[in-house]
Formats: structure tokens, sequence, C-alpha cells
């Protein structure tokens, strides 16, 4: 990142982070700040909204107005930013817990009423900030202070649960792949409607310390190793090979163009 950009879209005064070593939320930030700037947004036209959680904490690092909301509420603020001014940018960022499990709900509306904002989720596969339980997004077999056996229950794909609902564009990638992850985000944040992009991102404190993965260079070299392109996922189905269970899929699932709430016309 340039000293221009740093410069423009960050306050330095809050610094240091308060981002465990190791995270990789502070990647998705970079990546979504490059295409932000890219896009050659202004300051203030941009807001960034999120609800609680380690991912949540991002936007007070932004120079932006912004909105640190309730948990799982992140989407619910948003509407009502893009509603009440739909000539503001609004990106929203958001961790697996945090949308998937007491946000499901707003997540699904949003991407039924495809409203037209930007959202970021850092799925780090648990509840990084609160503890370490398990979130829907915790694959099957893996610790976390509330599934000390192994996670029981099949994760959400978030992904494909976007399309399903409405979503104009969807994504997923991880911090490992930042190239296409900073692509991915400036397409959705030049698409009108929802755009949700889902980053991929190692969480050595909470997450890696219990599955054997405490090291950070392991963590992301998982997720290198684990992550299948999109198309080749779809020959692999066509040809009756089945994807193993603990693999996941990275690539753009959908780009249309639904009529989108929260565009002056």
């Amino acid at each position: 990142m340039s000293t221009r950009v740093f410069e423009k879209w960050y306050r330095e005064d809050r610094l240091p982070h308060i981002f465990c070593t190791g995270c990789g939320n502070g990647t998705v930030m970079n990546c979504a700040i490059k295409a932000v700037d890219t896009m050659q947004w202004e300051i203030d036209d941009t807001v960034f909204i999120s609800g609680i959680g380690c991912s949540s904490r991002a936007p007070g690092y932004i120079s932006t107005d912004s909105l640190h909301t309730t948990h799982g509420r992140a989407l619910a603020f948003a509407t009502g930013v893009k509603m009440a001014n739909p000539d503001l940018h609004v990106v929203v960022f958001t961790g697996d817990g945090d949308l998937s499990a007491i946000g499901g709900n707003h997540f699904i509306h949003a991407c039924r009423r495809n409203i037209d904002m930007t959202v970021i989720c850092m799925n780090n596969m648990i509840y990084g900030m609160t503890g370490g339980q398990g979130s829907p997004c915790t694959p099957v077999g893996k610790i976390s202070t509330t599934t000390p056996y192994g996670a029981a229950e099949p994760v959400f794909d978030l992904a494909d649960l976007a399309v399903a609902a409405g979503a104009n564009h969807v994504a997923r990638w991880t911090s490992y792949h930042t190239k296409e992850l900073t692509k991915a985000i400036e397409t959705g944040l030049a698409t009108e409607g929802l755009s949700f992009i889902e980053a991929m991102v190692q969480c050595p404190t909470a997450y890696g310390r219990r599955n054997k993965l405490r090291n950070v260079t392991d963590m992301v070299e998982w997720m290198r190793t684990h992550a299948i392109l999109l198309q080749k996922a779809r020959r692999m189905e066509a040809e009756g090979v089945p994807i193993p269970e603990d693999h996941f899929t990275v690539g753009e699932f959908i780009h249309r163009h639904r009529p989108a709430m929260g565009v002056r016309r």
C-alpha cells in the first residue's frame, strides 16, 4: 500500500491496532482500502459500518464516518444509512459469527432486498473476540470452547447462501489470495445492489491454537492448499469426483444485475 493511500484512509492516531499477532483481518482491511481508493471515492461520501467482533473493530481505524453497531445488526444499520442517503457509499465489515448467527436473518433479507452496499465478511471460522466459541462456520470436527469434542453441525456456506438469497455479486477468497480478493472487492464496490465478499482469514489465537494451526504460516498454508477454484470444483462435480470435506471453493460465484434498493434514480 502506498504512503498516500495509507495517510488518506487510515487514522494513524488509532494505531497500533488491537488485532492479535498473525490475525488476517488487517490484510483484508488493506485489500478493501486499496479497492476503495481505486474507485476514487471520497472520504466524505463513504461510510464503513460494523457489528461486534474482531473484524468489526476495522472501521475505527478508517478516516471516514463509521458506525460500530450492535451484535449481528450491522446490515440493518447499513440499510438505514443507505435508504436515508442513497448518495453514500456503504461498506460493511463483519465476521462469520456476527453475520451468520445472530445476524443471519438480516443477512438473508439484505440480500433479498438487494440493498446497494458491499458486505465484506472476515470468516475466521470461530468467535475470536468473545472466547473462542464455535460459530455456524466452524468446520465439522474442529475444536472450540463450545465444541470441545469437535463441531458436529454442518457449516453454513455463506457464499452459496448469498447467491440463493439474491445478492448481485458474490465472491470468496482468502487472506492468502490478496490480489484476487482486492479485485473481488473492487468489483463489488462497482456493482449496484448487494455485493458479498467472503474472506477466509487466519485466527492463530482462538482457532489455530485449538486445531494444531497456531503457527501463522501453517494456517495460511492450510488456506492455500485447501482452497479449490470454483471452476475446478464444478468440473469435479460434473465428473462425479467428490470435493474433500475440509476443502472450500474460491472464486466469483455470481455477478448479475437484479434491480437494487437504495439507488437514486
